[in-house]
């Protein structure tokens, strides 16, 4: 194995914590060949696609490559904005606000972004952090619910990172926080501030991104969490069991997956006399082309389609000060323990104190 070439270990360097916040990723542009290079990463994931790769492979590059990427594109030009793809724009937006709300408590921690498939790639984002003498990294996914296909691939890329490493810094992994007060109460809020302008719905429709239901049979709790999530959020908003409805989204390929699925409920409900109906993605901590163009398009066409009358979509958290709050909680609770007083905001003479200590130290050691 080949190890990663890197500068010579200086004794008495400061040692920095950062957090790297992942989210799933997106194309560079909602170009044919920009989603050509995105979906190749993203489907050649053993963890997304758990198909042999001699059986995938060959179908992956001789059919799938040659014809989704163009359908793609037309869909995420659909969503995409000034500021570029929302997911890469939201997820920004959150990595400098949880930057913030750690600064706000007196904590100088590196917030980084990093995209699981896409740029800025979890390697680059870690080379970066690792050249600013961060020593203590925390990785927290933006996936509230945990899941092998999001979660795990996550850490996988981590790992693989830290494989080409000789010295590697401390890690910590935040699973999941489907169940996390902060969390539940932001939802809660903005479901509340959506129904105090737009009045309320009959039917509060939760739609989950969708994985084989395979997955579950083998282990994976994030069909249970999902769950506990809707529950926890229902209980919040005060709302009788048959007010809210969860479903799952985004299925591909032919096999079986998480049921019941969201266009054909939605589908469903007008069917049966359902005028109006409220949905959120609450899986989604960031806006995307899932839950812009798949639900407040697709979605959205299908159930007025079917008969009903109004359909609203409510945005995901975003950056809600709530979530962002939640954020930061759930970011604090995973590094207890490490000496994080060492990350505390100094002053301009403090920092002087400091660079004279770090040069004293540095001048023992060689003397040593």
């Amino acid at each position: 194995m080949t190890f990663q070439t890197e500068p010579a270990y200086r004794h008495g360097s400061p040692a920095r914590t950062g957090v790297l916040l992942v989210n799933l990723g997106t194309p560079d542009a909602p170009t044919a060949p920009a989603l050509r290079r995105y979906l190749a990463e993203f489907l050649s994931d053993p963890r997304v696609v758990e198909i042999p790769a001699l059986v995938w492979k060959p179908l992956l590059h001789g059919i799938i490559l040659q014809v989704r990427p163009a359908k793609s594109a037309a869909k995420y030009a659909s969503i995409w904005t000034p500021q570029g793809s929302p997911l890469a724009h939201w997820t920004r937006q959150q990595a400098s606000l949880l930057d913030g709300a750690l600064r706000g408590r007196g904590l100088d921690i590196m917030v980084r972004p990093a995209m699981r498939y896409g740029n800025p790639s979890v390697a680059s984002v870690l080379d970066e952090l690792k050249a600013s003498g961060v020593q203590r990294v925390l990785v927290l996914p933006l996936y509230p619910q945990y899941a092998a296909a999001t979660t795990a691939s996550a850490q996988d890329a981590v790992m693989a990172w830290s494989g080409r490493q000789r010295r590697m810094p401390e890690w910590r992994f935040v699973n999941h926080y489907h169940d996390d007060p902060g969390y539940i109460q932001a939802l809660a809020q903005r479901v509340q501030r959506h129904w105090a302008t737009n009045g309320r719905s009959p039917k509060l429709l939760l739609s989950f991104h969708g994985v084989p239901e395979r997955s579950l049979h083998l282990g994976d709790p994030y069909h249970c969490e999902c769950h506990k999530t809707a529950r926890l959020l229902r209980q919040a908003l005060g709302l009788a069991p048959s007010e809210v409805v969860v479903t799952f989204q985004s299925r591909f390929g032919k096999a079986r997956w998480l049921e019941p699925y969201t266009e054909p409920t939605l589908v469903q409900l007008a069917k049966d006399g359902t005028e109006r109906v409220d949905v959120m993605c609450p899986g989604f901590t960031s806006d995307c082309l899932e839950t812009l163009e798949e639900i407040a398009q697709e979605a959205q066409h299908a159930f007025l389609d079917a008969g009903g009358k109004s359909f609203h979509y409510i945005p995901c958290l975003n950056d809600e000060p709530a979530w962002i709050e939640a954020l930061a909680s759930i970011a604090l609770r995973h590094l207890q323990g490490w000496p994080i007083e060492a990350d505390l905001l100094q002053s301009p003479q403090s920092q002087q104190e400091s660079r004279i200590q770090r040069e004293q130290a540095l001048a023992l050691g060689a003397k040593d």
